[in-house]
């Protein structure tokens, strides 16, 4: 977990205040855009930090919205000269997708990391096969070398599990992750190895909600809780991916209604320890037979 905000973290925090001065000027975000000759979808990016910012767009957007005072612009236009160091994940730029960099930026500068997964282990806790025959089975066009940048962009994501300050890892699984094989038997023996291995760790909880649980609230969609040190801007944010796509939410009344969920997730599943350990022995010794 960084000690001071990232780009990422920043980029989202000045789209939000970006946001919220539009908001104050009751304008539509194609007025901005006509401001600034560009189109409203783009206005909508840049205050969802998916846009790279442009000095002098910002400084433009400022006078629209009339703010005035000296060292309200500076603070502003200082995190746009902030966001221009290129981020270890911008050489993976034509593999990963725009709106998946954005998750991974939030990812790498997320104090907590609470996640549901209704049908894979999540990225963080795969092993190299394992993610290689993810990426296989979504993307069999890829060439072989493609894969094996995927797989590297995937493994160095899971450094934010290790060092001084790691990310604090919820990871609640439905038990058919466990179950389907993902690779070979030995891939996913392995695979389950790792999550042994991974709920030892300090930062790294694990629970899993059983078949026997039935209905629960995690059926309708996966989806993340991402929480972040105070930085002035949101301090949750709700990520939710679809195959060409993902989906924030910020709004406190959304957060909470996923937070709820969560919760219920939580009480459905088995605890941490020493039953959803059992159940994942249970799965790794069933493939040996």
């Amino acid at each position: 977990m960084p000690t001071t905000p990232g780009p990422t973290v920043r980029r989202r925090r000045l789209g939000a205040e970006l946001r919220r001065l539009r908001e104050a000027k009751e304008l539509t975000v194609d007025q901005a855009g006509e401001h600034i000759h560009r189109s409203g979808p783009t206005i909508s990016r840049m205050e969802t930090g998916q846009f790279r910012f442009v000095l002098r767009n910002v400084s433009d957007l400022l006078d629209l919205y009339g703010v005035t005072d000296d060292e309200q612009r500076q603070a502003l236009l200082a995190l746009v000269k902030e966001n221009r160091r290129p981020a270890w994940w911008h050489s993976y730029g034509d593999l990963v997708p725009r709106w998946f960099q954005v998750y991974i930026g939030l990812e790498a500068e997320a104090s907590t990391i609470t996640t549901f997964e209704s049908l894979l282990v999540p990225g963080l806790l795969q092993t190299e096969d394992y993610a290689r025959a993810v990426i296989r089975a979504a993307s069999p066009e890829l060439p072989a070398h493609e894969v094996d940048r995927a797989v590297e962009v995937r493994m160095n994501r899971q450094k934010i599990l290790t060092g001084d300050q790691p990310v604090q890892l919820w990871a609640i699984l439905d038990e058919a992750v466990i179950r389907r094989h993902v690779g070979s038997p030995t891939v996913m023996t392995r695979q389950l190895d790792r999550l042994i291995e991974a709920a030892e760790q300090p930062a790294v909880t694990i629970q899993v909600v059983p078949f026997t649980a039935g209905a629960h609230a995690g059926m309708i969609a996966s989806f993340t809780i991402l929480g972040f040190p105070d930085t002035g801007g949101a301090s949750e944010t709700v990520y939710i991916e679809a195959p060409t796509g993902s989906l924030y939410l910020e709004k406190q009344a959304e957060v909470r209604r996923y937070e709820a969920w969560m919760n219920q997730l939580r009480s459905s599943a088995l605890a941490p320890t020493p039953n959803t350990l059992s159940i994942i022995t249970a799965a790794r010794e069933d493939l040996q037979r």
